[in-house]
């Protein structure tokens, strides 16, 4: 059953899934910066309970989640407002996701664990401002499926693919020949093989334009971010791996192009501030005013534009190898990342061999063109438990059916 329209006379209520996160704080800044036209339904966390707090007690949200078991346990219950119920664990986000009282729901958990909450939403036939990339890339097909059946909307917060939404407003897709996703290049743009072979933590959580999370972060820096973006592209635009391309630009202002059959390109422009995204999805078709700062025309001297190195960051390729050959390998590659990701920030791997294990795992693979869900969470776990056990010598044994 369809969710009701939001009514005019009243603010958007949002509810924000990974609330304490990166796209969680800047969601609740543009709330906090437009009262008359949102407010929180309910928020989410994994385990800042403190932080969660605080929060609840700025927004009187009527419904906050604390998914850690220990967390929510160790909660001081007085430091929440008495308006405020505390929730626990994927029930309480399924409540939230679901309540007939919330309009949009944000989707800002990092990793496999967002396609909970996204399900839930779009089974009860939400808006879902969806920042959480990997719900697509796991779960594509099946989550625009549902998407499509349960009359819900997905709207792209990821400042690349909201800039496509944008450029794609009023055309059919018959109409375009490609996108161009633009990259910033990460800390190490430039850089040769040979000198990331011994890259630290701390270099690589050094991302000269954005502020993330180290999960998200470290992504950028392998590349394998703007590798899982191709695959969102894929799913929320119905493209080819022939459709899509990338570009790096250092400066992070142009967030991506469309180039049209006719030979026409548009882009989108804007400073690099992940609360414009958040507010065009929260308020979607609405354009107002917000906290975001405008470009500054004269201090803008230069556009620069490269040609990603794909032997150096071999994560790319692993992007449109997926979105080619579809099925499984969404979800094996995204787990396989977390996990190698996980490992690379405890000491346990080098810097390139994040790329070269996720490769290894999804090579090797029992793959399937039309997998269940099920079986998707399957092998999600299977993939971790490879990268838990992988050394660059090692071929991983394929899972059984």
């Amino acid at each position: 059953m369809q969710s009701p329209q939001p009514r005019a006379d009243r603010p958007r209520r949002v509810a924000v899934l990974g609330s304490t996160g990166s796209i969680g704080t800047s969601t609740l800044d543009v709330v906090r910066h437009l009262p008359e036209r949102l407010e929180l339904a309910g928020l989410a966390a994994h385990s800042k309970w403190e932080q969660l707090a605080e929060q609840c007690r700025e927004f009187r949200p009527r419904f906050a989640v604390l998914c850690d078991r220990e967390a929510f346990q160790r909660a001081d219950r007085k430091s929440f407002p008495a308006g405020t119920e505390l929730l626990c664990g994927e029930d309480g986000v399924h409540r939230i996701a679901t309540d007939p009282d919330t309009d949009v729901v944000v989707s800002a958990v990092v990793g496999a664990a967002g396609l909970a909450g996204t399900w839930a939403a779009l089974e009860s036939g939400k808006t879902v401002a969806l920042a959480n990339k990997e719900t697509l890339v796991v779960a594509g097909p099946l989550v625009t499926e549902l998407a499509a059946r349960r009359g819900a909307k997905l709207l792209p917060v990821d400042s690349e693919h909201s800039a496509i939404f944008q450029a794609l407003t009023g055309h059919a897709a018959a109409d375009v020949d490609r996108v161009v996703l633009t990259a910033s290049g990460g800390p190490f743009r430039g850089k040769r093989a040979c000198d990331l072979e011994t890259v630290t933590r701390e270099q690589a959580l050094r991302h000269p334009t954005w502020q993330m999370g180290p999960k998200i972060t470290i992504d950028s820096a392998t590349l394998m971010n703007k590798a899982l973006e191709v695959i969102e592209a894929r799913w929320l635009f119905g493209l080819t791996a022939e459709q899509i391309d990338v570009i790096v630009h250092p400066e992070s202002i142009v967030h991506s192009f469309v180039e049209f059959r006719d030979g026409s390109v548009l882009a989108q422009l804007s400073p690099p501030d992940m609360r414009l995204p958040i507010q065009l999805a929260l308020l979607h078709p609405d354009r107002v005013p917000g906290p975001t700062k405008r470009l500054d025309w004269k201090a803008l001297a230069a556009l620069r534009f490269e040609q990603p190195d794909r032997d150096t960051f071999e994560a790319l390729e692993l992007g449109f190898e997926v979105v080619r050959r579809g099925g499984t390998c969404g979800a094996v590659l995204n787990a396989a990342n977390e996990a190698a990701v996980g490992r690379f920030l405890n000491g346990e791997l080098a810097f390139l061999d994040i790329a070269r294990c996720c490769r290894a795992v999804l090579s090797s693979h029992d793959y399937e063109t039309r997998p269940t869900l099920e079986r998707l969470l399957a092998l999600d776990r299977w993939a971790r438990q490879e990268v838990a056990r992988w050394t660059r010598p090692r071929t991983p044994v394929a899972p059984t059916a």
